[in-house]
């Protein structure tokens, strides 16, 4: 598995993000759903990868800085086909290791509260990620949690 610095022209990543967008505004409350399309991931502020193995799409993260010393984790996902084999792992980690190679000190994210998002919450708590308030320009809502992670 690659994963690599992406363009977001990929058929492939353009399908995986239109199905994570669908997923959210299927499982949560649309004032809730905090997930960013094609347009919001190229902005400048974002740098978003996606694996692959053999010209398929595996997953995709990407991270937006907040601050000189503070990014933000966004569009966490992994295909189908591909969940529970490492992929989100693999990806978190890369995260991990750019944050720390950008000179972050903090990396947050939000995520929904229903039951849909426990399997990405129990991954971010492995990785040593802990719950947090509100960061950046979050409010408090019922249908979000925030962790986040210092960075060493």
């Amino acid at each position: 598995m690659n994963i690599v610095e992406d363009d977001l022209q990929d058929a492939g990543v353009i399908e995986l993000l239109q199905a994570h967008l669908a997923d959210m505004y299927a499982t949560s409350p649309a004032e809730s759903v905090h997930a960013l399309d094609i347009d919001a991931l190229t902005h400048p502020s974002m740098t978003f990868w996606c694996a692959k193995l053999q010209g398929e799409v595996l997953g995709c993260v990407a991270i937006k800085q907040l601050n000189e010393t503070h990014g933000e984790i966004k569009s966490m996902r992994t295909s189908a086909a591909s969940r529970n084999q490492g992929v989100a792992t693999a990806l978190l980690l890369h995260l991990l290791n750019e944050a720390k190679r950008r000179g972050y000190q903090q990396l947050s994210l939000e995520t929904g509260s229903m039951d849909f998002f426990a399997p990405a919450r129990r991954l971010y708590q492995r990785h040593g990620f802990d719950y947090c308030g509100p960061f950046a320009d979050y409010q408090a809502d019922p249908n979000s949690l925030f962790m986040t992670r210092l960075i060493d």
